[in-house]
């Protein structure tokens, strides 16, 4: 017997996560996490992970189980379902996968090539280039390295870039060849309802701010500055979650909370606008389309 399956995406802000509750919770299921920032530890309010009495409500997994000192990864969260998939405790029950990160779903449809595991040496050496070099610099670099990559990369898109020049560096191969390699899935996509929220971005725009002014006032600030004691290099991906640095800008007396606030609504409504551009793109015509969960 097939499990059920459904997989919900959608921008930052959306409502996918009380939607997953919903119907998780009226088919019997558990939730799992797709979302990149939602996997570290700390980091609960800031990445809006689910709250604590939802997660009385059905089980949640992978959510805050990396530690803000690691370099989490697709490759790394596709071994941790698998994993999940294969326990037998939840072997049987429907299972609702959501989240915003568009790279998570497609490794779980078979659509993400294997990636080279990168050796820490390395991944730390590139973010430390990328930190004191910038990103057009590092694009030059691997223009040199690597050309085919470099020509489909914008040279301002440092995350990209960085990890084209990690994966040259630990294979001696370009992402490209890479990723022409088909993946394998850990789903039946036949058998898997799929939903892909795509709101109004003048509502979408409101519910951010109005979400990342409640998150200042109910324990971001020491969330963040929990996280600076830890003393972790700029590069990791738990130092870039959209805040850390406004709200470290506040804590360190650089900016007014008023000003960071602002600041991190702009960049919040950005990362929605690209998730939104994203999931329009990539997501076929077998994916339902909601403008709102309700």
């Amino acid at each position: 017997m097939t499990r059920q399956t459904i997989l919900i995406a959608g921008p930052t802000a959306s409502g996918k996560s009380a939607l997953a509750l919903r119907m998780a919770k009226e088919m019997g299921g558990v939730i799992v996490n797709a979302d990149s920032m939602q996997v570290y530890d700390i980091l609960n309010l800031l990445t809006a992970r689910p709250a604590a009495d939802d997660l009385k409500v059905v089980p949640h997994y992978l959510y805050g189980h990396v530690p803000p000192a690691l370099a989490y990864s697709t490759g790394g969260w596709f071994a941790d379902v698998e994993q999940l998939l294969g326990r037998q405790e939840i072997s049987q029950m429907p299972i609702v996968f959501v989240g915003g990160t568009g790279l998570y779903f497609r490794a779980l449809l078979g659509g993400l090539s294997a990636m080279p595991e990168i050796p820490a040496e390395i991944r730390a050496y590139w973010r430390r280039q990328d930190a004191e070099h910038g990103a057009a610099q590092l694009h030059a670099i691997l223009t040199e390295k690597d050309p085919l990559a470099a020509a489909t990369l914008r040279p301002s898109d440092s995350q990209r870039i960085v990890r084209a020049l990690e994966v040259f560096a630990a294979s001696g191969r370009s992402i490209i060849d890479w990723q022409k390699e088909t993946g394998r899935s850990l789903i039946d996509p036949g058998a898997t309802r799929k939903i892909v929220i795509d709101p109004d971005r003048a509502w979408l725009g409101e519910r951010i701010a109005l979400r990342f002014r409640t998150m200042m006032t109910s324990g971001a600030v020491q969330e963040v500055a929990e996280l600076l004691s830890l003393n972790l290099p700029s590069e990791l991906p738990a130092m870039r979650a959209i805040g850390v640095k406004e709200i470290a800008d506040v804590i360190e007396g650089r900016s007014s909370v008023e000003e960071a606030a602002n600041r991190a609504i702009i960049a919040t409504r950005q990362y929605a606008k690209r998730q939104m551009t994203w999931f329009r793109n990539q997501l076929g015509d077998d994916w339902e389309r909601l403008a709102y969960p309700d």
